[in-house]
């Protein structure tokens, strides 16, 4: 049963989402070259801390690989 606050809330979050103004405002070539760095540093680093902590990984995993002698 959908509670009357619940109607309410939901017929303005989709009038916000249906109403259109125009907006005066453009995106330049190098708003897309910083998000693409920003994308490729953020991949770079999981990268970065994955190698740093792979035994670590392993062990919570459940993977033990046996030190060589």
């Amino acid at each position: 049963m959908i509670t009357r606050a619940f109607s309410l809330a939901l017929t303005v979050v989709w009038c916000l989402l249906v109403a259109e103004r125009q907006a005066f405002a453009y995106l330049d070539p190098g708003s897309g070259s910083m998000l693409l760095q920003v994308l490729l540093g953020g991949v770079a680093g999981v990268v970065v801390i994955a190698k740093l902590y792979w035994r670590r990984i392993l062990s919570l995993i459940g993977i033990h690989r046996d030190q060589p002698k």
